[in-house]
């Protein structure tokens, strides 16, 4: 049930014994429609410990170098209401507790941002290295503002080949080192694993081989610019990161956005869900030899694609949502091609569902294998189809629904097994939703502009977007200066926390399950790998 921010975060400040008169007629300061509570270092412990109790959701976090001190920011949730928690720290002595002890999804993020500005996590339980493999020095900090743009290496990074990964000692234990450089078209990323037999005791994911400085190199951006690199931060979510950094920066100034647009954005936002999810189903019964199924959805997938190529101008439909609304309209004649798309693709979907839910070959590979517990979810804030597959419903187009999805009734699927046979559920009943929700956004499509021009603030803004992309909830802040500019843009996509659970659902499975347990998750490197 929805609460008000007062409502939800009342407690937790009144536990903080922070001296704020929560009267009727007050409110904390805000960006957008999210309250801002500004702690002291010395209460961000207490904060963590209280809001785990209360059963926060950590959401994410960032930092910004402020120039002469450094600002830390960590989203949590409660309630369907956002609340943003805020510190300033001295950078000459940059540390502050750690939230990683009360919020396991918080250890990649406060490692990242560790490598990122030096912030030291006190009581953090794994002070590695996350982001710096070698390209920089331990006493460099790239998102400082006196790190510059070029590279400070002048030779070649050498090869990362001394990360201490965690070993299992024991008779019998042997580990097996899997990439970064796979077979296929796969971005790099490690897999260490330590089994015994075929039995997987644990599985130590290693990103970061392809940090491409997003983050550095937003930095002095205009705000047009800022939306194509945005586009480009996970490939296969470009819309939904594009339109999660417009928000951000639309939300700074208040800018209104006409509505054909939003239901633009939308149908866009859609297809690449649907897009998505057919190859990732595609890919798990590739992985179990089930080769039917796998051309049948490919060539759907194939199909979807080439009409986003004739109408939206881009296969996966690149650089069509900007500040203020979208690049492309929609004709009469696009309409009907869409309709008729949806139409077809219900056909084939409504007999590849009842030939996939009586194959006892597919469901004795997937069926009870990678079980990720609803326990599990909830300590990594694992959302989207991982976290509906073991019974969290969260969606924000449902619980936290922006416009235009405001306006309908979104059905969210849930199931509560957790194994891959739930997540390849859960992505097959959402192409239907997505099917049908197209249908009812083309059906009542409003007239008008699709593109409101963006109005320089010529003053600090900030802002906070919040999309739910085919993986899940995408949050992205950006900080415009004076000048316009970008100070500051941290897109943090879902797969920061969809990695780590795939290191826990993996164990006690068998390593040739590990595929199928990886593509049924499909975390984005990129994503993370900023």
């Amino acid at each position: 049930m929805y609460m008000s921010n007062k409502e939800a975060h009342k407690q937790l400040i009144q536990l903080l014994d922070i001296k704020i008169k929560l009267s009727s007629g007050y409110s904390l300061p805000k960006i957008g429609k999210m309250p801002i509570l500004s702690l002291s270092p010395n209460n961000w412990q207490k904060a963590a410990s209280i809001a785990a109790k209360l059963n926060y959701r950590f959401v994410s976090m960032w930092a910004q170098d402020l120039n002469n001190i450094f600002e830390l920011n960590i989203v949590l949730e409660l309630h369907n209401s956002y609340l943003l928690l805020r510190a300033l720290i001295d950078n000459n002595a940059p540390t502050i507790a750690s939230f990683t002890p009360y919020f396991l999804a918080a250890n990649l993020l406060e490692r990242h941002t560790h490598d990122m500005f030096g912030i030291n996590f006190s009581n953090h339980p794994d002070n590695r290295r996350w982001t710096r493999h070698l390209a920089w020095g331990a006493d460099q900090f790239p998102l400082r503002k006196n790190f510059p743009v070029e590279s400070l290496m002048t030779t070649p990074t050498p090869p990362d080949s001394n990360y201490p990964f965690t070993q299992i000692i024991g008779s019998g234990v042997c580990e097996v080192p899997v990439g970064p450089v796979h077979a296929g078209i796969i971005e790099p990323g490690h897999f260490r694993f330590q089994i015994t037999g075929e039995d997987i005791l644990k599985l130590e994911i290693r990103l970061g081989y392809t940090h491409k400085g997003i983050e550095k190199i937003a930095e002095g951006r205009e705000v047009n610019s800022l939306i194509k690199l945005a586009g480009r931060v996970s490939g296969d979510s470009t819309a939904a990161h594009a339109w999660a950094a417009c928000a951000a920066l639309e939300n700074a100034i208040n800018l209104e956005i006409p509505n054909r647009a939003l239901y633009i954005r939308a149908i866009i936002c859609e297809r690449e869900r649907i897009a998505n999810h057919l190859g990732d189903f595609a890919s798990v019964c590739n992985d179990v030899a089930y080769t039917f199924a796998y051309y049948q959805l490919m060539r759907l997938k194939e199909l979807w694609l080439r009409i986003n190529a004739q109408i939206f101008g881009h296969r996966f439909m690149m650089d069509c949502i900007i500040p203020g609304g979208v690049t492309t309209d929609l004709n009469s004649e696009n309409c009907q091609a869409l309709h008729k798309q949806i139409s077809d693709f219900k056909l084939e979907l409504d007999e590849l569902i009842v030939i996939f839910e009586a194959h006892f070959g597919l469901h004795n590979r997937i069926k009870t294998t990678g079980i990720l517990t609803a326990e599990q979810a909830a300590s990594l804030g694992v959302l989207g189809y991982v976290g509906r597959a073991s019974g969290h419903k969260f969606d924000l187009r449902h619980d936290v629904a922006y416009p235009p999805y405001d306006k309908f009734k979104i059905h969210v699927p849930v199931f509560n097994t957790g194994d891959v046979l739930a997540r390849l559920r859960v992505r097959f009943q959402e192409i239907l939703v997505a099917l049908d929700l197209i249908d009812q956004l083309l059906n009542t499509l409003p007239s008008g502009a699709i593109h409101t021009p963006w109005v320089a603030p010529n003053k600090v803004v900030e802002g906070i977007g919040l999309i739910e992309g085919w993986r899940g909830e995408i949050i992205t802040f950006v900080r415009l200066g004076d000048d316009n500019l970008v100070e500051r843009y941290f897109p943090r996509d879902p797969s920061w926390f969809s990695w780590q659970a795939l290191e826990q659902l993996i164990q006690n499975n068998i390593v040739p399950e590990f595929p199928v347990c990886n593509k049924s998750i499909n975390g984005s490197y990129s994503g993370v790998d900023l």
